[in-house]
C-alpha cells in the first residue's frame, strides 16, 4: 500500500525512554490528531453511546482488507483511511479508551491501539496479535477492557474445533516461519481448550433488547475452523431494533445495516450467530 511507509519512534515519557515499532504515514498520523479534535466532547456518561458516537464519525471510510500485512515484521501498524472490520472497532475503542482517560496525544492512540491488538497489550512478533476474535476478546477481557456477555444474554456453549490459520498456512505469509507458525498452533490449542459461549442466530431477536448500544458484536460461523468471521459495533437506531455498525465487505465501506442485525444475519449462509462484549466505563 503505497503511502504507508515505517519508521521507528521514540516516545519519552517523563524520565522513561522506549521505542515503539510503528508503520504509519504522515497522512495517518495527521488523522489520528484530526480525529481527536473531531470526537472531542463525545465523551457521555454512557460509554456505549461514547462508542457509536465515535465509531459514526467513520462512516464512509473505505473498507480494506489486509491492512496489518505489511512488512516482513509485525509492527503496529496506524491507518484511518482503510479499515477492516477488526481494526475498525479496535480504532474505535482505542478513541473511546482515550476520551474516557483523558488522553490526546498521537502516543496515547498508539499506546491503548497496541492494548487492544496484542496478548497482554504488548507487541512481540507477528504471533503476538489476538488473530482470533474469540481470543480478542477473551483477552481484552483479562486486560479488563471489556466484559463477555454472550453468556449472560442467552447465550450457550459449544465446542469447536479452530484451526484455521495452522491448517491454511499457504494463506498467511508470516506462518511461512516456523516460530510463528508454532506459536499460532499454541493459540489454536489455548481456544480448544475451552468452549465458545453463542447466541444462536434463532435467538438473537428475542435477546436483543439485552444487547446495548456500543457492545461488540461477533458473528460466529460454521466454516470449519474458524470462530468468527466479522465483527462490528452494535447500535440501536431510530426503529428501536439493534443495527450493526461496522466495516462493511458488501458496501465497502463504513455503514450502518439497513435492517437490524436479527435480519442482516439471516442473509449470511454460514452464520450461525454471535458473541456480544461491552466496553467497560472503566479498565
Amino acid at each position: 500500500m503505497k503511502y504507508l511507509i515505517g519508521f521507528t519512534l521514540i516516545l519519552c515519557v517523563g524520565q522513561h525512554i522506549f521505542s515503539q515499532q510503528i508503520t504509519c504515514s504522515p497522512a495517518d498520523k495527521q488523522a489520528v490528531e484530526d480525529k481527536t479534535i473531531q470526537i472531542d466532547g463525545l465523551l457521555e456518561n454512557d460509554f456505549g453511546k461514547t462508542v457509536v458516537a465515535i465509531g459514526k464519525t467513520f462512516l464512509g471510510t473505505p473498507y480494506v482488507a489486509k491492512t496489518l500485512e505489511i512488512g516482513e515484521t509485525e509492527t503496529l501498524v496506524v491507518n484511518l483511511h482503510g479499515l477492516d472490520c477488526t481494526t475498525y472497532v479496535e480504532n474505535v475503542l482505542a478513541f473511546g479508551f482515550m476520551l474516557r482517560s483523558g488522553e490526546s496525544t498521537f502516543e496515547d492512540f498508539t499506546d491503548n491501539l497496541e492494548k487492544i491488538r496484542y496478548k497482554d497489550g504488548k507487541l512481540d512478533g507477528y504471533a503476538s496479535r489476538l488473530h482470533y476474535f474469540s481470543e480478542w476478546i477473551a483477552n481484552n477481557e483479562a486486560k479488563g477492557l471489556l466484559k463477555d456477555i454472550t453468556n449472560d444474554i442467552g447465550g450457550a456453549e459449544i465446542t469447536k474445533k479452530i484451526d484455521f490459520m495452522s491448517t491454511h498456512r499457504e494463506l498467511y505469509p508470516f506462518l511461512a516461519n516456523d516460530s510463528n507458525f508454532e506459536k499460532i498452533k499454541a493459540s489454536e490449542k489455548y481456544l480448544n481448550d475451552q468452549p465458545l459461549c453463542i447466541l444462536a442466530q434463532d435467538q438473537i431477536a428475542a435477546n436483543e433488547h439485552l444487547i446495548q448500544s456500543g457492545d461488540i458484536i461477533a458473528l460466529t460461523t460454521s466454516i470449519n475452523g474458524l470462530d468468527i468471521t466479522h465483527t462490528g459495533i452494535a447500535t440501536r437506531e431510530e426503529d428501536g431494533r439493534i443495527h450493526l455498525l461496522h466495516a462493511s465487505t458488501g458496501s465497502n465501506e463504513v455503514e450502518v445495516s439497513e435492517v437490524p442485525l436479527a435480519d442482516y444475519l439471516k442473509k449470511i449462509k454460514s452464520n450461525t450467530g454471535i458473541m456480544v462484549a461491552r466496553p467497560l466505563q472503566k479498565d
